[in-house]
């Protein structure tokens, strides 16, 4: 670290200590007082990537000159699985604050409901095949105006480094020259999986987890032979529409056909629901129980913990499958 640059640990975030004695308590930058949430004061830390120096391993992207001394801040912020009370409180804060929101279409009315009254709201959602903006659109979209001199939040959807293409954004901003800061968000899979109580890791079942994407190009041919089985967990994110692609995989893979799956539709939502099957029956069950995104698919033996309704088809199926959880290690 640079001579004269000294830090310390406060809050439990690592900032450089002449940046905290330059921006006062209560404040976002040293020319505008910090917003207050619910009463709640907070001492910012917009001022301190400006501060800082380009060399700094801190510096979230290549200078404020690159892009003029005039120019925004671009916030990929994380907005979590749905349930507005689950945002961190700087994304909370950002929000509040923004000149220009772009948002993706699984965020929710709640959250935007926090944008200031004179902020730009626009939509940039996505769905399977179709995108009312492609990628690079929105890419150019955020660079514009930053460049203008507004404060852009681009929210998105989970976390914004999980299947969210926020690396992608992040790049392109830098060679604009443009700041950024990444708010972390709860993901869809942490957040759905707490709201079905349900453990994604457990000493007695399973001591790894992995992420998939079920919705991206040349699934077929993508290796996840020992993602699943004994010990592990499988999530996958963007798999309601090739449920019955997925579950022919992973068995071609030799995972049992009788391994517990549990689809999380709407996660930490009012109409959320969790449904429990075998992998054998995952594509089946998708159908019957006419499940829509936003969902998550979890494989392994900690969907017999969560708190799921059983779906295998009919009333012998849910017997079966309960004698099948009783019968998996550490599930009895």
């Amino acid at each position: 670290m640079a001579k004269g640059r000294l830090t310390r640990w406060r809050g439990g975030l690592l900032v450089p200590w002449i940046a905290r004695r330059m921006v006062p308590e209560g404040r976002t930058s040293l020319a505008r007082a910090g917003p207050r949430l619910d009463g709640l004061a907070f001492s910012g830390t917009i001022a301190i990537s400006r501060i800082m120096s380009d060399s700094s391993p801190f510096s979230p992207a290549a200078g404020p000159s690159a892009a003029g001394p005039d120019a925004g801040t671009v916030y990929l912020v994380g907005a979590g699985p749905g349930d507005p009370d689950l945002l961190t409180v700087r994304a909370a804060r950002l929000i509040a604050t923004a000149d220009v929101i772009v948002h993706d279409g699984l965020v929710g009315d709640g959250v935007l409901a926090l944008a200031p009254a004179g902020a730009e709201l626009i939509s940039v959602a996505k769905k399977r095949d179709r995108h009312s903006v492609p990628q690079e659109g929105i890419n150019a979209l955020l660079v514009e105006h930053a460049k203008a001199g507004r404060d852009v939040v681009r929210l998105k959807g989970g976390d914004p480094f999980i299947f969210g293409r926020g690396g992608e954004e992040l790049e392109a901003c830098r060679v604009a020259g443009i700041m950024v800061e990444v708010v972390p968000g709860i993901s869809a899979a942490m957040g759905c999986a707490a709201a079905a109580n349900l453990p994604l890791t457990h000493r007695d079942v399973a001591s790894a987890v992995t992420f998939v994407a079920g919705q991206c190009k040349g699934l077929s041919d993508q290796n996840w032979a020992g993602l699943a089985g004994a010990g592990r967990t499988l999530v996958i994110y963007m798999g309601v529409a090739t449920a019955d692609d997925i579950a022919d995989k992973l068995m071609a893979d030799g995972l049992s056909p009788d391994t517990p799956v549990v689809v999380l539709e709407n996660g930490t939502l009012p109409e959320q629901r969790a449904l429990r099957t075998l992998l054998a029956d995952l594509g089946d069950m998708v159908h019957r129980e006419d499940v829509r995104s936003p969902a998550v698919i979890v494989v392994g033996n900690v969907a017999g913990l969560a708190d799921a309704s059983d779906r295998l088809g009919n009333r012998a199926g849910g017997l079966q499958m309960l004698d099948i959880l009783r019968g998996k290690e550490g599930l009895s």
